[in-house]
């Protein structure tokens, strides 16, 4: 509490990824799965506070703050707002191998 928030990595928040699509959203357990997967580095709060800022940010995109183009930048209040595209990469991949969730 009153802790500044650890920074996530880029394999952090693809395993992120990964486990809200696994977890059951009901799992009265959800964030300690999704900490496990992630790596255990991070504690089932910060999991769930990550998880609410991604909902803020795509409540964002859905206001229509973003172009659909890309480069395109817009004026939203104070911030401002760039459209990117993010592709699934071999390292992806690799990643999602090495959960093995068998």
């Amino acid at each position: 509490m009153g802790e500044f928030p650890k920074e996530w990595t880029w394999e952090e928040n693809k395993l992120f990824e990964v486990a809200l699509a696994m977890v059951d959203e009901q799992d009265p357990d959800r964030w300690e799965a999704v900490a496990a997967i992630v790596g255990g580095k991070k504690s089932a709060e910060e999991v769930q506070r990550h998880y609410v800022i991604l909902l803020e940010d795509l409540h964002f995109i859905e206001s229509g703050c973003l172009d659909h183009e890309l480069e395109v930048a817009q004026s939203y209040g104070q911030v401002e707002c760039i459209s990117q595209s993010v592709y699934w990469t071999d390292e992806d991949q690799k990643l999602f191998i090495q959960l093995d969730i068998n």
